[in-house]
């Protein structure tokens, strides 16, 4: 079974993680990412898959200032797994994502999809 949401657009690893003396932590607007993207699994009545994962992404930026593909996937696989959307990242095994021209706003379209145990 597929599961198919759309999600806000996901902040660039850049922007997720923030130095706290010695400690890296998740910033602030990595935890607000995290918990809308929680919110919208959590109203779509979101269950963990269970086994190997695949991803199938298509990222529509808010602008069209330069981004790097893989800059925007950490927030997003670390706040499918926050919200529930499987148990651990290290079930994904397969992923497929592409770069689409902005739309206002932004969004990703994410496809979540058990391929076995």
């Amino acid at each position: 079974m597929t599961q198919v949401h759309e999600l806000p657009y996901p902040p660039s690893v850049n922007h997720y993680w923030r130095m706290v003396g010695k400690r890296m932590v998740i910033s602030r607007e990595g935890r607000r990412y995290r918990d809308r993207v929680a919110a919208a699994l959590a109203a779509a009545g979101v269950r963990p898959v269970d086994g190997r994962v695949e991803l199938r992404i298509e990222l529509y930026p808010p602008d069209r200032r330069s981004r790097d593909l893989d800059n925007a996937q950490k927030a997003l696989w670390d706040a499918l797994q926050y919200g529930g959307a499987y148990h651990d990242d290290s079930q994904v095994k397969k992923v497929t994502a592409e770069m689409f021209d902005p739309v206002p706003g932004g969004r990703a379209i994410v496809r979540i999809e058990s391929v076995g145990h």
